[in-house]
């Protein structure tokens, strides 16, 4: 994506769903999502471990969450993307995000034939503050 494509993406976001949000505030889960909360982006965080982080109710996956989500920001391991991906485009995310170190080539093809924008391997808070 360009960085007029990236800048759009934030201007239209409302909500990013945080995939493996931890309520420990040294994971970087945690520091990057309250980084985007502290931007104005409303964070919802899907964790089966957690009941709420940063002050939201956590939800134990995607499908539970009952509001519209623009990005999915996974912090999972890359075998675990698959069904996150399959999720996103069942809500009808827009993007779907798979942080540094994160990649599964066919889940991202699969989302953009779904009509996602894809981003992988790519740290959502340093994109954000580049922009």
């Amino acid at each position: 994506m360009s960085n007029e494509d990236l800048r759009q993406l934030f201007a239209t976001t409302k909500t990013i769903a945080v995939v493996g949000l931890s309520s420990d505030p040294g994971r970087p889960s945690h520091q990057i999502a309250a980084y985007l909360k502290r931007r104005g982006f409303k964070i919802i965080p899907v964790n089966p471990k957690e009941t709420e982080v940063l002050g939201e109710k956590a939800y134990p996956k995607l499908e539970d969450v009952p509001e519209k989500i623009d990005i999915v920001n996974v912090f999972r391991r890359s075998v675990d993307v698959p069904p996150v991906a399959n999720a996103a485009i069942e809500i009808g995310a827009r993007c779907l995000w798979l942080q540094m170190g994160i990649e599964h080539p066919e889940s991202e093809s699969k989302a953009r034939a779904a009509g996602l924008q894809v981003l992988s391997n790519s740290c959502i808070m340093v994109v954000h503050r580049m922009l």
